[in-house]
């Protein structure tokens, strides 16, 4: 029983890795939280009680040790950094949208298919990792943080150093631009077929 458990573990470390490096955007951060996580899941592997998947149950440990190093980190970066970020959000949000913030009648978005079905699929996350890769990295780090790991804005702004309404903008940004990239990635209908 202990062997299969060390083997499941082993199988299941690519993808303990790969969600550790999109939350902390650091191979070395991120190869050490697996690490802790795969030995406390060695360790603690009684606690296991069989009520959801083992890969849930491991991925609910890393998610802890990442909050814990996140909050560890006394980073901030600096507002004046996140100018980077706006350069290119300022012709997106034109070429999407009119003066009242309205879609733009050619930007509009189609009609997705059926989002619970792509949910499903195994492609979809790929996909949708892809797009999150391609965030310019403090506004994926922001969203990360609100959506996966679930901090509190308060806690976001001290952990990353920007405001409260800055912190809103980048979220916004965040999903405008995996909303976007969905879109033309998955939604479009390449994706739309069952891939499993």
């Amino acid at each position: 029983m202990e062997l299969d458990r060390q083997t499941e573990l082993n199988a299941l470390r690519p993808d303990l890795l790969r969600f550790a490096r999109l939350q902390l955007r650091d191979a070395g951060a991120a190869e050490d939280a697996v690490q802790e996580t795969m030995l406390a899941a060695l360790l603690g592997s009684q606690r296991f009680e069989s009520r959801s998947s083992y890969k849930t149950w491991l991925i609910s440990i890393l998610r802890n040790k990442i909050i814990d190093i996140i909050r560890g980190q006394s980073r901030e970066i600096p507002a004046s950094s996140l100018a980077d970020d706006e350069a290119g959000d300022d012709l997106l949000s034109e070429t999407l949208f009119d003066k009242r913030s309205h879609w733009q009648a050619t930007a509009q978005p189609g009609r997705w298919a059926d989002p619970e079905a792509s949910f499903e699929q195994r492609q979809f996350w790929g996909v949708f990792e892809a797009c999150l890769d391609h965030l310019p990295e403090k506004t994926a780090r922001v969203f990360m943080m609100r959506e996966f790991l679930g901090f509190e804005t308060e806690e976001i702004c001290k952990e990353t150093g920007i405001s409260s309404s800055n912190c809103w903008v980048v979220l916004h940004r965040a999903r405008l631009g995996l909303r976007t990239c969905l879109e033309t990635n998955w939604f479009a209908g390449a994706g739309t077929k069952d891939q499993r």
